[in-house]
């Protein structure tokens, strides 16, 4: 927690003139998500690459695990002015988890699996794909289910003594049937009972790109296009999929780009 807090001192202040034009919010660092605002007309870039700005002039983005030290984002307002902000991003120091007792066949799965998960793959990009102009996101997010904290985003996982990709959410474990709560609010684009290797799974969409995703899960409460308050119970906790115990996995993302959701709780307003 101590090393969180030392990233979240670089939550930003409106020091300079982007910063200013833009009301920037959010966490300069690897796994960060960032939230703004700039006058309604103007486009907003990151690193060259555009940026969906809302009729409201929202917009929002967020770093990898991987993201690089530094970005520029460039403001270009409607009368055509265009400022430019390097922004630093913090690296960070992940830790390596080793997850023993799971199912063989979740660790490697075998090839009569391969259909079926390009399947349930592209349900996922799918989902995740959407980018309305639904700000949800602004209200912050609430830890999904009560229990300890047991995985964390962006370590290297070793299952079963193999190496594999980084983990990309946050565990939290609790006993099966624990209540699984909407993180935020927000259209519900997936909701299925039994994928192969996350087990129950729903996927919320909060607006601009920004989704939740939460796996493992023993019960599946809520139907697919059905819109969800943020806190109402979605279902439960369980250990279905490549689990070695019960825990809901919580991954958010902006489009393709994975966040650290521990660190969108940090930073909520109190």
């Amino acid at each position: 927690m101590k090393n969180l807090a030392m990233l979240l001192a670089a939550v930003f202040a409106a020091t300079t003139e982007v910063e200013a034009a833009a009301e920037l919010n959010g966490t300069l660092a690897q796994g960060g998500m960032v939230w703004g605002k700039v006058a309604a007309g103007s486009e907003v870039l990151l690193d060259g690459a555009r940026i969906k700005v809302g009729p409201k002039g929202n917009f929002v983005f967020g770093f990898g695990r991987d993201a690089a030290a530094n970005a520029t984002l460039t403001v270009i307002r409607g009368d055509g002015s265009k400022i430019e902000q390097a922004l630093n991003i913090a690296a960070r120091s992940f830790t390596i988890e080793r997850v023993e007792g799971l199912p063989p066949k979740t660790v490697t799965p075998p090839p009569e699996w391969a259909a079926r998960r390009k399947i349930e793959t592209g349900r996922v990009r799918t989902a995740r794909a959407e980018n309305t102009d639904e700000t949800l996101w602004l209200a912050g997010f609430n830890k999904p289910a009560t229990g300890r904290f047991s995985g964390f985003y962006g370590s290297q996982r070793i299952l079963n003594g193999k190496p594999r990709s980084p983990h990309y959410g946050l565990d939290i474990a609790a006993p099966i049937g624990t209540p699984i709560y909407a993180p935020a609010g927000g259209t519900v684009r997936l909701s299925a009972s039994d994928f192969l290797l996350e087990g129950g799974i729903i996927i919320i969409d909060h607006g601009f790109g920004v989704t939740s995703t939460l796996f493992h899960m023993n019960s599946v409460d809520v139907k697919e296009g059905a819109e969800v308050a943020q806190g109402e119970k979605i279902g439960t906790i369980g250990a279905k999929g490549r689990a070695n115990g019960p825990h809901v996995d919580w991954r958010v993302n902006w489009g393709k780009v994975r966040l650290d959701p521990l660190l969108l709780l940090e930073s909520k307003d109190p």
